[in-house]
């Protein structure tokens, strides 16, 4: 028997042209296996509509062709059901895809739906907003407000930002309670991971799984500026959870307090909240397709990692003769004062 498919395409998300999807769709899609619709996106919150019908007419599998946006309506209609999650990445960050290691080229992501191999795996929940990749509040919140302001997409528009904000930006101090106790903590951002990843291959949470019941928490202590190369080249090649500035754990439930209401995000969508967040996960709660050909121990770093490494080396090596400049003027200083002293 055939299995239902429904493509959710939303041609707004990303930075990529998807008037070719359809005819990928059409001749890479595996028809012995499948029946399937498309359907165009209209309006934000479209998608959820278009998938929560779906579920209920019986649909195995509900494709998202978007960015984490659109994944996340999509994912967020069809939680505790039989119907299963598809993704076709065309979004500027790709977090969850990326994550899950469903390919970035459009017929190669088909082709994984071809498969039809699914698994159960968690998502979670902030302040009743579902999210299945990251939530957060702190710096990476107020970017990502300041990303949905600025009207563009792509990785360079969210550089600008971080570039930009991240000089003005003042941490907050939180009062951290979990089922291990109460502690508070003065904070450049906390991130809640159910995946390892915002996107871009920029990994908040080296080791997040989303098969483990648990969400891994991140807290991103107060660094100086001459750290922050570090740390996001530490990001980019999956080692951040070394870092001094950084505090770990894991949990299901977790309640922060702030002193005052401000900004959260889910899956990179911003929106305003209170004092008061509240986060779980949710144990195997949603179907996905994944990709049954994927191999974490095969991956390679991407041009993005080579770049963000000769970055860092460039910035150590400029460090180093800043310090070897510092010693001569202090040596020469202590040698014109002995000097004044005879």
């Amino acid at each position: 028997m055939k299995r239902k498919a429904v493509f959710i395409i939303n041609l707004k998300s990303g930075t990529s042209d998807k008037a070719a999807i359809p005819d990928l769709i059409a001749s890479t899609l595996d028809r012995d296996k499948f029946d399937y619709e498309i359907a165009i996106t209209q309006y934000a919150g479209h998608a959820s509509e278009i998938a929560a019908k779906a579920k209920d007419e019986g649909v195995d599998v509900v494709v998202a062709v978007g960015g984490d946006g659109t994944v996340n309506e999509v994912a967020r209609a069809i939680v505790h059901s039989n119907t299963a999650l598809g993704i076709i990445p065309c979004g500027s960050g790709n977090g969850l895809a990326r994550h899950l290691l469903i390919p970035l080229n459009a017929r190669k992501a088909i082709e994984i739906i071809n498969t039809c191999e699914t698994r159960d795996l968690d998502y979670g929940i902030i302040n009743n907003y579902p999210f299945f990749c990251t939530c957060g509040m702190g710096f990476d919140a107020f970017v990502s407000m300041k990303f949905a302001e600025a009207g563009k997409r792509g990785p360079i528009t969210y550089v600008e930002n971080v570039l930009r904000e991240g000089l003005k930006y003042k941490p907050e101090t939180y009062t951290i309670q979990d089922d291990n106790g109460t502690t508070q903590y003065k904070a450049f951002l906390i991130s809640c991971a159910n995946a390892s990843q915002y996107g871009n291959n920029a990994y908040i949470a080296p080791q997040a799984s989303m098969s483990d019941g648990l969400m891994d928490v991140i807290i991103m202590e107060p660094f100086d500026l001459l750290q922050a190369p570090q740390i996001s080249i530490e990001m980019f090649n999956k080692t951040l959870d070394k870092n001094s500035k950084i505090k770990s754990f894991r949990c299901q439930k977790l309640h922060i307090h702030r002193d005052t209401p401000g900004v959260i995000h889910y899956d990179g969508d911003p929106v305003m909240t209170g004092e008061d967040i509240f986060v779980e996960l949710k144990p195997k709660g949603i179907k996905i397709v994944v990709n049954p050909f994927a191999d974490r121990s095969e991956r390679q770093p991407n041009a993005l990692q080579n770049a963000a490494a000769e970055l860092f080396n460039e910035i150590h090596d400029i460090r180093e003769e800043i310090s070897q400049s510092t010693r001569k003027f202090q040596a020469w200083s202590k040698a014109i004062q002995k000097k004044l002293n005879l």
